[in-house]
Parts: structure tokens; C-alpha cells; sequence
């Protein structure tokens, strides 16, 4: 059997057993490299990619070919590559996260050695805690040589560039194993990365993520519990910091749009038994988002809520994305993640020249921003300027302003 044909029985297997770890891998690109000791996740533009070593890869049984392929998604899942920077001990993060998500592995589908909360009796580690819960006990234990002989072992391990090490196991400590030590050396280019860059990675992992939910939920699966939490955040709206229905309903009128639907509620008077047409009015907004360097991304996650807020109430939305020049104009979609363009300095006349050229076509502009730029010219139609929690009210900017808060 070749490595690809390997592969793809390990990945079919696991997918029969675990659905939303097999469609997962479907989206993976993958590729072999013998340069690297064991297998890992590597970055291909905002995606990330699976990488194995052939050598590594053969000797295993299947079981434990699928047991890495899941070891590895959870690594993804966890946000393992983009949200961990703040640990600066790397040797003892890469095993408080191995302890992590090993924990979601079944024994059988684990190597032997692998990384498990048994191997440091002395610290008594609850399961399913975290990545920080498990460093911030080893660091503790790493500061205090001795306490843990096996932590001592692995880090002068590790400091040598081992990748195995024989240590006791068991609280009886006469049970001696040899341990894999991780190694995510796959993951040095992803500390490189600008936070920006990483949020992106984690938009678009979160994007995949709900999508194989969606097609394990529509075949009847079940959603992992690891997964359900992290599937739950994603999700998360929280309530609207400004009452959107009310505004629209006093502030704009004009541009509206048709949308129509079938419904078998109302009878089609020409076609017997076929649904009938109904029709919707939808104002049609148009809405400037401030994408400058200076708009963190807290703000913009805070613009992203309203703006859903603002959708519900029934108002088709175009969105122009600006820093110094528009970067991207494109409608609102309630069920796509919005890519963010530009991240330099701030202007606002763009999208004020934008409007003033379009504004038959809309009722209003909302113009999201923390307020730091100076005013545009006159703008042609009603604008309001909402300012984000923490920007600055600006009061040169012409127009209805509120702050959200």
C-alpha cells in the first residue's frame, strides 16, 4: 500500500468513526516531508495544511494513524498555532497542549508514549482544564526542579533536541515508558506572523468549522463536545448596543428594494396547488466600515455585531470597507464571515465621495469608526456616525453621532 492509499484508508476509517474529525481532514491540503521528525500542521496562505513524514508515518498501525490525523485537527481546532504566542516557554507550551487535547484521543488510537496527564503524578492535573491551566502548572513545577522528575527529564531532553525520552509512569513510578516529546517545529512560522494575519487564520478556521458542522448536523451526526463550546463561541451574537429598529424606522426612508419568496401560505390564484409569491420591502443602507490601523480588532468584532443587528431588521445592506481608499465593496451576508481589507491609515471621503455619487440608491450611510480622522466634505444624504466603545467622539463630523457603549 503507498503512503496515499494509507492516507486515504486512515482518513475514510476515521471518518466512519468520527465524522467531524474526517470531514475536517477532507478540507486539508496535505503533503509529505521526511525533513520534519514526526507530523504537523504548516501554514498554505490563510489555510492551514497537514504535513507528514513518510518514515514516521508507515510503522504506525492504523489506529494510531488516525489517532495523529485527529491529534493533529485538534491542535487546528484549539487555535493551538495562533493563540498561544503569549507562552514564552515553547518547550512547556507544546506539552500543556499536547496534555490538552490528548485527553479527547482514545487510549488505543494513542501511540505508545504519548503525552497523557499521567506522566506527572506529583502535580496532580484535573483533566479537561486548558492549554493555560496545564502551562501555568508545569511552569510552577519547571521553576521548582525536583518536584516533578519527569518534567525535569523531558526538558534536558528536549534542551539537546531528543525527540524521546524514558521516564516513569504510573503513581508507583516502577513502570518505566518511553516518551514522545511533541514537536511543533512545523509551527515556527506562525510566530512570525502580524496579529492581524493570525486573526484572519482564525476567521477563516472558524469559517470551516461551521461549515462541517453544518454537513455532520444535515447527515444527522453529532457534533463533538470538545468542538460544541468552540462551535458555541463562534456563533455567539451579543445584544445590539443601539436600538437599530427604531433608528431606521425614524431616521431614513427612501431606497428600498423587492425581495420576493414562495410561500405555501398564500394561495397562487393562477397555478392550483402551487405556492404563491410573496413580496418584501427592504430599505437599502449603505454602510462604511473604518478599516485603518488604528481600529483594533475588538472594534471591528464590535461593528460586526451591530451590523447583524442592523440585518434583522430587515435592511439590505452594502458594505464599503475603507482605510486612506476603499478596499472592498460587497452586500451583507448574515451567513458568510466577513474578510477585512486595508489595516493603514484613515480617511472617511471615499466612502463619503462613494455615497454623494450613489446616494439615490440608498436611504442613509452608517459609518462605523473610532472617530479618529478628520471631517469628509458634505455629504449628499443622511449619514450617522457610530463611534466604537473605545473610540473618541469627534464632534467636526457632520451628522447624527452616537457612541456605542
Amino acid at each position: 500500500m503507498t503512503k496515499q492509499e494509507s492516507l486515504a484508508k486512515a482518513s475514510k476509517n476515521l471518518m466512519f468513526k468520527e465524522p467531524f474529525y474526517g470531514l475536517f481532514l477532507i478540507m486539508l491540503n496535505k503533503v509529505w516531508n521526511n525533513k520534519i521528525p514526526t507530523a504537523g500542521v504548516s501554514l498554505n496562505g490563510i489555510n492551514y495544511q497537514l504535513t507528514i513524514s513518510e518514515e514516521f508515518w508507515k510503522p504506525l498501525s492504523e489506529l494510531h494513524q488516525q489517532g495523529l490525523l485527529k491529534h493533529e485537527v485538534l491542535h487546528i481546532g484549539f487555535s493551538h498555532l495562533t493563540s498561544y504566542g503569549h507562552l514564552s516557554n515553547k518547550e512547556l507550551a507544546n506539552i500543556a497542549m499536547d496534555l490538552e487535547i490528548n485527553q479527547f484521543i482514545d487510549k488505543d488510537m494513542l501511540p505508545e508514549g504519548g503525552m497523557t496527564l499521567d506522566l506527572f503524578p506529583e502535580l496532580k492535573l484535573e483533566p479537561k482544564q486548558g492549554t493555560n491551566y496545564y502551562y501555568e502548572a508545569l511552569q510552577k513545577a519547571a521553576n521548582n526542579k525536583g518536584t516533578c522528575p519527569n518534567l525535569d527529564e523531558m526538558m534536558d531532553a528536549m534542551s539537546q533536541g531528543q525527540m524521546t525520552v524514558t521516564v516513569s509512569k504510573g503513581k508507583n513510578g516502577n513502570i518505566q515508558v518511553e516518551v514522545n516529546l511533541p514537536d511543533h517545529s512545523t509551527w515556527e512560522e506562525f510566530d512570525k506572523l502580524p496579529e492581524a494575519t493570525k486573526k484572519l487564520i482564525e476567521q477563516q478556521t472558524g469559517h470551516i468549522l461551521k461549515e462541517v458542522a453544518d454537513q455532520v448536523q444535515k447527515s444527522r451526526g453529532t457534533i463533538p463536545g470538545e468542538f460544541a463550546e468552540i462551535l458555541k463561541k463562534l456563533s455567539e451574537v451579543e445584544e445590539a448596543k443601539f436600538d437599530w429598529k427604531g433608528f431606521l424606522r425614524r431616521f431614513v426612508g427612501g431606497s428600498t428594494e423587492v425581495e420576493t419568496k414562495r410561500t405555501k401560505r398564500k394561495e397562487n390564484y393562477r397555478f392550483e396547488d402551487s405556492p404563491g409569491i410573496k413580496t418584501y420591502e427592504k430599505r437599502r443602507i449603505l454602510v462604511g466600515i473604518d478599516t485603518s490601523g488604528s481600529v483594533s480588532t475588538k472594534e471591528l468584532k464590535e461593528f460586526m455585531n451591530e451590523l447583524y443587528h442592523v440585518h434583522k431588521t430587515g435592511t439590505a445592506i452594502t458594505v464599503v470597507q475603507c482605510d486612506t481608499a476603499i478596499s472592498h465593496i460587497g452586500k451583507f451576508n448574515i451567513n458568510e464571515d466577513m474578510h477585512i481589507h486595508g489595516r493603514g491609515g484613515t480617511s472617511f471621503e471615499p466612502v463619503c465621495d462613494y455615497y454623494n455619487e450613489h446616494h439615490k440608491d440608498y436611504s442613509c450611510l452608517v459609518y462605523f469608526t473610532d472617530g479618529e480622522s478628520s471631517a469628509p466634505d458634505k455629504c449628499r444624504g443622511p449619514v450617522l456616525w457610530v463611534i466604537s466603545t473605545n473610540g473618541t467622539m469627534n464632534q467636526e463630523l457632520k451628522g447624527v453621532q452616537i457612541q456605542l457603549n
